[in-house]
């Protein structure tokens, strides 16, 4: 038994080396433990299934990617969410209606107030109708009627236009002779043979040489030559 006396009486004695290989052991084994653990950790697996309500309707999952508001910091300031803004509404912007003047052969002939955009047609149904048996293919029913117009059913309308220049000159140039030295411009103008430039040049004469004594100074008168005095001694007197 001196053999087990030696072992007994022996001590352990580890060297540097011995523990540095001792550590790295332990921490590899530590390092697994860990991995493993982590491994074996059951994970959660999201339901992507709609679930249904007690109403039997799918009721919408909430998206886990959606972004969430970040925390508000204190002190920061929150932009504000624009609002749409009302465009404002001009004053008087109801547009009146239109007063239109129907007369002839309707049911009740007088003043009509329609609303704007309103058509002949619309205006003669306001004024109770044209009468039985009035011809309406002279009056456009399409049209739109303006304020202050006048609308004549069943009878030709009057005739506003001015009169020509032939019968202005013919009015103007009367049957007794002009007079030199009270003549206007227009009735000089309305003489045969007589522009506005000729005409022009009488007066600048007469007032240059005084009244005409005779009608034959207007022979004088630039532009007025044999002919044009021949014509024009008919028409003229001093």
């Amino acid at each position: 038994m001196p053999r087990l006396d030696r072992l007994r009486d022996a001590r352990w004695t580890l060297a540097p080396r011995h523990v540095a290989v001792l550590a790295v052991v332990l921490v590899l084994g530590l390092a697994w433990l860990a991995w493993t653990f982590l491994r074996a950790r059951p994970e959660s697996i999201p339901d992507t299934r709609p679930t249904t309500a007690a109403s039997g309707s799918p009721v919408a999952q909430p998206n886990p990617t959606r972004q969430q508001p970040a925390p508000t910091q204190p002190g920061a300031t929150q932009p504000q969410a624009t609002e749409p803004q009302a465009t404002p509404q001009t004053p008087g912007a109801t547009q009146s209606p239109v007063v239109v003047h129907v007369a002839g052969k309707v049911r009740r002939p007088g003043l009509i107030k329609a609303p704007p955009g309103s058509r002949v047609a619309d205006v003669l149904t306001l004024a109770g109708g044209p009468l039985r048996g009035v011809d309406l293919t002279s009056l456009n029913l399409a049209r739109q009627v303006t304020d202050g117009e006048q609308i004549i059913v069943g009878q030709p309308a009057p005739t506003n236009e001015p009169p020509s220049s032939t019968a202005s000159n013919q009015t103007t140039a009367p049957n007794t002779p002009v007079n030199l030295n009270t003549a206007t411009l227009a009735q000089l103008d309305a003489l045969p043979g007589v522009g506005p430039v000729l005409a022009q040049r009488i007066l600048d004469y007469r007032t240059h040489n005084g009244p005409f004594t005779t009608i034959d100074q207007l022979q004088e008168v630039p532009g007025v030559g044999p002919k044009k005095f021949e014509s024009l001694k008919p028409h003229v007197r001093t």
